[in-house]
């Protein structure tokens, strides 16, 4: 019961307020304007990414209250929206805010965690009673990396109209119901307020859309989605479980790994943004938006299929 109201709640805030918050870009000429890279040809509200913050914010406080875990997203989440809204704004006015200010607020943002003793802990034995503690560092480094993976593979992918909204919606789900197997009730909350909270979003985004989330939504829903990995999954994951939030969140990590490797072979910076994103190439082979969406959707559904699959095989 407590689960289907805690979604219910942040689809409902999101969904009504994307409304006004779009007419509010418009009037303020808060857009993403189509270029030679963009497959929009008209400019498109990018104020969604505050709708999706506010929506999973007061919800958390609603169902999960004033607890390290909701300060870890409110503290780190506050700083990524800031930073994207400017980076949203300067999108807006044709310019491109700069990669290394960025880059160090989002090593901030993925330090917030392990501030609130929410990280990576070690490696547990599923056989025996054997845990591997990290040393501090390490702890801190792993956490560190994978949320600031996280933070820039979901930005990555948000490219084509519902994408990033509906994986994210996908994920949250598998995170969801791994935590329930886990009995992790606080875990599964945010889980599922996340999931609600894209898809009050995903209706107003999936094509056409009509508001963009914007890298101030991505980022949030990132960095949110791999805290709820690290506080559920990977606290104290064994060498199989390992594999678990991995493929949860497999058609993002996917896509990051192969356009990286495609950049690297070409030559080009690791930080240019270009076509070679798997949404593009399905595109360029003839594919719709519709059919782009829904068929990576399909393969985000796999991964997390093969993710419950594997967790209830160990469990």
């Amino acid at each position: 019961m407590v689960f289907g109201l805690a979604a219910l709640i942040s689809f409902a805030i999101v969904f009504a307020s994307v409304p006004p918050l779009r007419m509010l870009a418009l009037r303020l000429g808060f857009v993403d304007r189509p270029n030679q890279r963009k497959i929009h040809n008209k400019p498109i509200p990018l104020m969604g990414g505050a709708a999706i913050f506010v929506g999973c914010v007061i919800a958390m406080f609603i169902f999960i209250g004033f607890t390290p875990l909701t300060w870890t997203i409110v503290t780190g989440g506050t700083l990524l929206v800031l930073v994207g809204l400017l980076d949203d704004g300067a999108k807006a006015k044709g310019r491109d805010f700069p990669v290394w200010p960025r880059v160090i607020l989002y090593m901030g943002a993925a330090s917030i965690p392990t501030l609130f003793h929410i990280r990576i802990a070690g490696i547990a034995n599923p056989f025996t009673d054997l845990f591997i503690s990290f040393p501090d560092w390490f702890s801190w480094l792993t956490t560190m990396l994978w949320v600031f993976g996280l933070i820039n593979m979901i930005n990555f992918i948000d490219g084509v109209d519902g994408l990033a909204s509906g994986v994210c919606t996908l994920s949250a789900l598998t995170l969801l119901i791994v935590a329930l197997i886990k009995g992790q009730p606080s875990t599964a909350i945010l889980a599922v307020i996340v999931a609600g909270t894209c898809f009050g979003f995903l209706v107003h985004n999936f094509y056409p859309a009509r508001i963009f989330m914007g890298d101030a939504g991505a980022t949030f829903l990132g960095y949110t989605l791999a805290v709820i990995a690290v506080d559920g999954t990977f606290k104290r994951a064994t060498f199989i479980t390992l594999l678990v939030p991995l493929l949860a969140l497999g058609l993002p990590i996917f896509d990051t790994a192969y356009v990286m490797l495609r950049r690297l072979i070409s030559g080009k910076g690791l930080h240019h943004a270009d076509k070679l994103h798997t949404h593009h190439i399905l595109m360029k082979w003839g594919l719709s938006q519709v059919q782009t969406v829904s068929f990576l959707y399909l393969i985000a559904a796999l991964f997390a299929l093969l993710s419950i699959i594997l967790l209830l095989a160990i469990g």
